[in-house]
């Protein structure tokens, strides 16, 4: 059956746009106990998990064309309650399309020249390159535009060194912030390119610069980005190919490859939606934030922006505590803090904590590595995505109007943790 899924997912890609997801449901379920939440959580291909459930959150999974009832008939024997929340995805994905396009017809009508974005749509892997081209163009003395490598398709994996001294000034910790190491997670964009523009283009935080340099990269995992695009929306891994001979499936999951930990808390099946890869740093898109994290101990803080839930966590991702997860847990409640303080009435506070004890246990991902790095502020965002969409509440789809209120509000939490770094460092002096 497997590889007929597989076949079958390739030629759907070909044949129409969002067709291999047609009468793919999202299933929201309740675990009322360990015994079911552990049921839900280790469920594995064909069905993709968007939400792991907890006593307090219902967990969310989409489960493909064919497997629907059986699914429903699988829950209903454990007992297990469900609502379908969207018993065909393609609609809700068209409508994704159709509110983009709206925007779309405005968004064409802006000059080239113009280095403020408009908050208004996701933009594609060329527009984000192009875009980052002309902010290095236009404020040479500020940004400089680096290539850290290729992906596994050969495209560049691009960043931006923001600084008002050239990196040269030892004083100065570094923050590294990257986004869409995960493909379909779209709303982090926003973030990253809002973090440039406040940096460069529009400041109004001049000690932001002054006290810090800053590597911002928009699109860690382009190929997989380009993919969600063009082939298929709810990608989510790189698309590493003929990983073992036969293979159907494609893909790594970046965020389960890096050398920490590594396989405890993932899948050594390459079909599943965090298949590590063959080994630690088998992908050429982890080995270029590792380089990054390495290049200079001046990086104080790495967040890794994901989508979705409204969490701020820190390691270990197996439930361990490291030695500053005091320090890592004030940090993380005042970023958590700033935003819920301009966030919406409508959506949820974030919480912050453990990886393993929030969300769930997970191995080999950025956040760790970047504690083993030496990194002593690593975090994960996982960004709001409780939004009314349509008729219901979806995670991964974007709707236009919350791009830029998404966007502003996450930078308020990254501001925030970059002055709590300060504060460390003058309490250390």
């Amino acid at each position: 059956m497997r590889w007929f899924l597989g076949i079958f997912v390739c030629i759907s890609c070909v044949y129409a746009r969002h067709e291999q997801y047609d009468q793919s449901a999202l299933f929201s379920v309740k675990a009322k106990d360990a015994e079911q939440i552990n049921y839900f959580n280790s469920l594995d291909y064909p069905m993709d998990i968007w939400l792991y459930a907890t006593q307090e959150r219902n967990g969310l999974v989409l489960v493909p064309k064919g497997y629907v009832q059986q699914f429903q008939d699988e829950l209903y024997s454990k007992g297990i309650e469900f609502v379908i929340e969207v018993e065909n995805i393609k609609d809700s994905l068209e409508l994704e399309d159709k509110l983009r396009a709206d925007k779309a017809r405005s968004r064409a009508m802006r000059s080239d020249n113009d280095l403020l974005v408009n908050f208004d749509d996701i933009y594609n892997l060329t527009e984000v390159n192009n875009y980052l081209k002309k902010i290095a163009e236009a404020y040479p003395d500020v940004a400089t535009l680096v290539s850290g490598g290729k992906s596994f398709e050969g495209r560049d994996i691009n960043y931006l060194k923001i600084s008002n001294s050239n990196f040269q000034n030892a004083s100065k910790p570094i923050i590294f912030v990257e986004s869409l190491l995960h493909a379909r997670e779209w709303v982090t964009l926003p973030t990253t390119l809002y973090a440039i523009e406040k940096l460069v283009v529009n400041v109004t935080d001049q000690d932001l610069i002054d006290d810090f340099d800053w590597i911002i990269m928009p699109v860690a995992n382009p190929d997989g980005y380009e993919f969600s695009h063009d082939g298929g929306r709810f990608w989510r891994k790189n698309r590493r190919n003929g990983i073992l001979p036969g293979d159907v499936c494609l893909g790594v999951d970046l965020n389960r490859n890096f050398d920490v930990f590594y396989g405890l808390g993932s899948s050594n099946n390459v079909c599943t939606e965090i298949y590590h890869g063959t080994a630690p740093f088998s992908e050429p898109e982890s080995q270029v934030i590792r380089d990054i994290l390495h290049s200079d101990d001046r990086i104080e803080m790495f967040l890794d922006l994901h989508s979705f839930g409204n969490l701020i966590l820190y390691g270990w991702g197996t439930g361990e505590l490291p030695e500053n997860a005091f320090s890592l847990h004030v940090g993380g409640i005042q970023m958590a803090t700033a935003i819920n303080e301009v966030k919406e009435d409508w959506n949820l506070n974030y919480r912050v904590g453990n990886a393993a004890l929030v969300l769930y246990p997970a191995s080999g991902t950025a956040m760790d590595y970047g504690l083993k790095a030496g990194v002593p502020l690593s975090y994960t965002y996982e960004l709001p995505g409780l939004r009314n969409f349509g008729s219901t509440i979806l995670g991964f789809l974007v709707d236009p109007e919350f791009i830029k209120p998404s966007a502003v509000q996450t930078w308020e939490g990254i501001k925030e943790g970059a002055y709590f770094l300060r504060s460390i460092r003058r309490n250390l002096a």
